[in-house]
């Protein structure tokens, strides 16, 4: 690789680094072609953008990227690597888990999601079960509809009620 071709790289890595808060960093080592073109495939279709990356350009684009922090991550670059981007943070997580029913790695290196660092395989189910946000603004919208409802049924209920004693109390009359 010339020069010009590495520091291209380094700026593309710089971009993807800075464009996405959900980034899983993996070691797929060891895996045949036809298994990673698999990995590919099904990265592809669940919209997570996966390649494989130099460890030491990874690294000089990380020191380039403004405003994010990625700590102990830096430390997890040696071996092979692979480089996932996605905008849901679990969706990585749960591809990675689903593809080790099959076959023994990807082994989850670290992850940085929204300014928060996860080092080591053992985060992985961890990670698999945050919760996009869209998951939990459905919760927040369902706990703040649920005491609106309760408040209009108990209205509803009150106010027939009411209406039924104000006419017994007028046929009286």
């Amino acid at each position: 690789m010339t020069r010009e071709e590495k520091a291209k790289y380094i700026d593309d890595l710089t971009a993807d680094l800075a464009a996405n808060n959900v980034i899983y960093l993996t070691d797929t080592a060891e895996l045949t072609v036809e298994v990673i073109n698999g990995l590919r495939r099904k990265a592809f279709n669940a919209n997570v953008s996966m390649r494989v990356v130099k460890n030491t350009l990874l690294a000089k684009a990380m020191e380039r990227v403004e405003g994010k922090e990625f700590g102990e991550l830096k430390d997890t670059l040696s071996g092979a690597t692979s480089i996932m981007f996605s905008e849901v943070g679990n969706v990585p997580a749960k591809l990675i888990k689903d593809f080790r029913k099959k076959v023994d790695k990807p082994i989850l290196k670290g992850a940085w999601i929204d300014e928060s660092v996860y080092v080591g395989d053992d985060q992985l189910s961890i990670l698999s079960e945050i919760k996009s946000k869209e998951e939990l603004l459905g919760e927040i919208i369902t706990i703040l509809q649920s005491p609106a409802k309760n408040v209009v049924s108990g209205l509803k209920g009150a106010g027939g009620k009411l209406a039924g004693i104000l006419k017994t109390l007028e046929g009286r009359a």
